[in-house]
């Protein structure tokens, strides 16, 4: 009995080095983990101070402090699964030791029974042994255990760690701190719908989109799209939208150098929205327009050649249907560019290659040689 007793100390003992042992470790790496993006932050948060906030757009030291934020929530997870882990142990030990003390009592009534026979006096001995040994409660040599160690063990009381109550340095900086954030729509290249996610304009004049506000989510919270306001240029407000044109810098300078620019437009829930993302994204953009988002384009010439256009016009109206904000705006200014070199032989929405005949020209028809009823 006494044997298998031993056996059980030898495996408990194990487990204890090898279980905590490890949780242990895994909260040490995170910790250094956070500790270095910690650092990190510190250092281009001086770099912010000391060259105006001309940096890197993934030096951004708001989107590093969300790194931070980031690491530090896994490091907290690890510390309180290495808490619950030792809390575990420290249960399971308490459960072991009174286990201890029920085998030593049953190994002692069995002693008792064999030298039962022994004379009177040896007798009376071991049954005042037996009676101390009864008397002694299950939880005994636990409770003296804690308060020896009362001060490297865990209060199971004390309560867990949470983000909001750790604090870090140069958390809340300035460069830190969005001059403006919240949801946009913004239309899509391809597709002409919009899309809505999470924008903000940071004191490094950046414009960045996230996928969500969310810093505690699985994947650490990187900018889908980044705009350096600086080297970009805004147009004006119309309504609810606005464009600004510039290169994506999200991907790093190498990225960027490659990069094309591209008109970008966003639309806001209100107007009221839509005058304060203009005016802050203005406040920090290196040029300014009074362009407005591109409409569905009309004939500028409808008015004072209606009669002539025909269904010629019906067709090359439809020809713009499915076409994106930039060919729309690119087929508008070949066909002003086109409109006083071709007078009244084409006019501005004549196709090049369906001008028709010089003998239309001659007879001073709208825009379009040949026949009058079809336009070409």
């Amino acid at each position: 009995m006494f044997e298998r007793l031993h056996s059980e100390l030898k495996n408990k003992s194990k487990e204890l080095v090898k279980g905590a042992g490890k949780g242990s470790k895994a909260v040490d790496k995170s910790r250094q983990a956070t500790q270095k993006h910690i650092e990190l932050l510190g250092q281009h948060t001086a770099t912010f101070d000391s060259s105006g906030g001309n940096i890197k757009a993934a030096d951004d030291p708001y989107i590093l402090q969300r790194g931070v934020m980031h690491r530090l929530n896994k490091q907290v997870i690890e510390e309180n699964n290495n808490r619950n882990d030792l809390l575990a142990v420290q249960n399971s030990f308490s459960a072991f030791e009174a286990h201890i003390i029920q085998t030593i009592q049953q190994g002692m009534s069995q002693f008792y029974q064999v030298v039962s026979k022994q004379s009177d006096l040896t007798k009376a001995n071991y049954g005042d042994m037996v009676g101390v040994t009864q008397r002694m409660p299950p939880d005994f040599e636990w409770q003296g255990f804690v308060k020896r160690n009362n001060s490297i063990l865990i209060d199971p009381s004390s309560p867990q760690r949470t983000v909001s109550n750790i604090g870090f340095p140069n958390q809340g900086h300035r460069s830190t701190q969005p001059l403006i954030a919240g949801s946009l729509d913004r239309k899509a290249k391809i597709m002409r719908k919009f899309d809505t996610a999470f924008y903000v304009v940071t004191p490094s004049k950046y414009l960045h989109e996230f996928k969500t506000n969310d810093d505690f989510g699985k994947a650490e919270p990187s900018p889908e799209l980044s705009l350096f306001l600086p080297d970009c240029s805004v147009g004006a407000v119309d309504g609810l939208m606005f464009n600004v044109k510039g290169k994506d810098a999200s991907k790093g300078s190498l990225g960027a150098k490659l990069s094309m620019a591209h008109e970008y437009g966003f639309k806001a829930h209100t107007a009221k929205d839509a005058e304060d993302w203009h005016r802050v994204v203005s406040e920090c953009a290196g040029q300014t327009t009074a362009e407005r988002p591109l409409s569905e384009p009309s004939s500028p010439v409808t008015g004072r050649k209606e009669g002539a256009v025909g269904e010629g016009f019906g067709r090359e109206k439809e020809g713009y249907e499915g076409a994106s904000a930039e060919e729309k705006e690119r087929a508008y200014m070949v066909q002003q560019n086109a409109e006083p070199e071709a007078g009244g032989a084409g006019g501005m929405y004549a196709d090049p290659g369906h001008v028709g005949s010089s003998a239309g020209a001659a007879d001073g028809k709208a825009g379009y040689g040949g026949d009058t009823k079809t336009g070409y």
